[in-house]
């Protein structure tokens, strides 16, 4: 009891090609590839979501996103 050889694929291909036909399996690729690409762009929208919610506003009103690296300003009068 091992893996499949090629021969096993092919008659499994040739049997599920009979019982479903071609017609069915194309439509069949059509609709997994249209959730393949509605899933990627939910993806992507939700990644441009996060972004918008991470932008903050410096004391100045530049905004910047909160992935730059923090910087510490410092004065004479107070050592920090």
């Amino acid at each position: 009891m091992g893996s499949f050889s090629i021969t096993h694929w092919l008659i499994l291909l040739v049997v599920v090609v009979v019982v479903f036909g071609t017609a069915k399996l194309k439509n069949a690729g059509k609709d997994l590839g249209g959730a393949v690409k509605g899933f990627k762009e939910a993806v992507k929208d939700e990644n441009t979501e996060h972004a918008k919610k991470r932008v903050v506003l410096d004391h100045d009103g530049t905004a910047h996103t909160d992935e730059r690296p923090a910087t510490i300003k410092v004065d004479d009068k107070h050592n920090v």
